[in-house]
């Protein structure tokens, strides 16, 4: 293309903007008044140039990311036909997240493990079990989503002990490929900031690197969760390929792609004005998409309070759908690509991490951050950070702290508990817990509800 209509114009410096924007500030402090700082430090400038670019191979994924249901096998029948029926309304991915030992022939009757990505999760360690189902599906497009450090951080208890649940998941990875997950959506719905949730991630990415080998890096796989944050969201994801690119340098090792397993938060999602939720899931899911998730499961708007339903699982699966097939987004995880805030973004946001991350591995790693406390007391200030600006209206969640509507009652409409359970058991140490932001506040008009009636 001819370059004649843009000579006549002279590029314009970012000193000559910032220079401009003094003058029009009229003498208030530039810094003080137009630069915003985040809890993590991230700084946000007012406008960015092409000096803040930054031309970081991410190492993103070649293909387009695959649209996954997540099955929770409770009858292993109806699982197998609920999988087979998704598949043929355009689904391309499944995630089958079990509880307890099934017939997992009967669950993975007539579906082609070559044509699509599968991810299984387990709420248990059984190795023999695990190793039958590798051996039956026989594919390198399945995802073992096995993560023993996630399980004890979440439970605060291992499976068995910590000698005996490496060693069955040595006898694992032994086996088969992608057998090591890396639950880093556990800290972002306890309340970690992004910086925190990505050095968290990869310490502990880092704690299965020393005890299984560098050899075994590419068997390493990771979920995370995305919020509402928009740009910082796809800056998130974006910076963790950064730093899992980095880590893996260090050890000698090039051109590994980090495989991400990403859905939409539940800490933001709300029990009241539950249509919102859609809205929230749609842009956390363009998130994802343009931050380069390799497979990408929403969730359901009315996940919070009610049963897996035909209707809910269709329109969450319709909206990735949409944003693939209608919405332009197809190959979309190159269209953040030369955008100088989400690059300046990343750049801050993997700096900030890999600060968290070499203070972690000073002190020990992430297993004896963990068990000394230390994760869990960082992690639970940003928590409390967050629920207080939620308190103050700093963080908005529409029809739940902001134009709520009155007439709004669900306590007749609740099928699952949507509230934190607690638990009367012991553990090694405090638990992170799961926490939607609101639940103290949905308690409160539930309870005012009740007393109404």
């Amino acid at each position: 293309m001819s370059k004649f209509l843009f000579s006549e114009f002279e590029g314009t410096s970012p000193a000559a903007w910032k220079q401009k924007i003094q003058v029009d500030l009229k003498g208030a402090d530039y810094n003080e008044t137009l630069l915003w700082k985040t809890n993590e430090g991230i700084t946000v400038k007012p406008f960015y140039t092409k000096e803040d670019r930054t031309h970081n191979d991410l190492n993103l994924p070649k293909e387009n990311y695959k649209i996954c249901q997540t099955i929770i096998v409770d009858n292993e029948h109806q699982a197998n036909t609920f999988a087979n029926d998704v598949l043929k309304r355009g689904a391309t991915a499944i995630q089958f997240v079990l509880n307890k030992k099934i017939d997992f022939k009967a669950l993975l009757h007539n579906i082609d493990f070559n044509q699509i990505n599968t991810y299984f999760k387990f709420h248990f360690l059984d190795d023999a079990f695990i190793i039958a189902i590798a051996e039956y599906v026989d594919s390198k497009k399945c995802f073992y989503q096995i993560d023993i450090l996630g399980n004890l951080a979440e439970s605060g208890n291992w499976y068995v002990n910590l000698k005996e649940d490496h060693k069955k998941l040595e006898k694992i990875v032994a086996s088969l490929d992608n057998a090591i997950s890396v639950s880093g959506d556990l800290f972002q719905n306890a309340g970690a900031n992004n910086t925190q949730q990505l050095a968290y991630t990869l310490a502990q990415a880092n704690e299965y690197l020393n005890h299984f080998g560098v050899e075994n890096a590419h068997k390493i796989h990771f979920q995370f969760s995305v919020g509402s944050n928009y740009f910082f969201e796809i800056a998130k994801l974006r910076a963790f390929r950064m730093l899992w690119k980095a880590l893996l340098l260090e050890y000698g090792i090039q051109d590994k792609e980090a495989h991400l397993f990403v859905q939409p938060s539940k800490r933001n999602k709300t029990l009241y004005d539950y249509n919102v939720n859609m809205l929230r899931t749609s842009s956390e899911c363009m998130s994802a998409v343009l931050g380069g998730a390799n497979t990408i499961s929403n969730v359901s708007y009315d996940s919070v309070y009610a049963k897996s339903n035909e209707f809910g699982e269709r329109i969450s699966r319709n909206q990735l759908l949409i944003l693939q097939q209608e919405s332009g987004f197809e190959d979309a995880q190159y269209f953040a690509d030369g955008s100088y805030y989400i690059e300046s973004l990343t750049d801050q946001i993997a700096e900030k991490a890999l600060e968290i991350f070499k203070l972690i591995e000073k002190s020990g790693g992430f297993l004896k951050n963990l068990k000394e406390g230390t994760i869990q007391r960082k992690l639970k200030e940003s928590a409390n950070k967050e629920e207080e600006e939620f308190n103050k209206k700093e963080i908005i969640l529409l029809g739940t702290n902001l134009q709520s509507n009155k007439d709004n009652f669900m306590k007749d409409v609740i099928q699952t508990d949507p509230f934190i359970k607690q638990r009367n058991i012991k553990t090694l140490f405090p638990p992170l817990i799961r926490k939607r932001l609101s639940e103290n506040l949905e308690k409160k008009r539930l309870k005012e509800e009740s007393s109404s009636c």
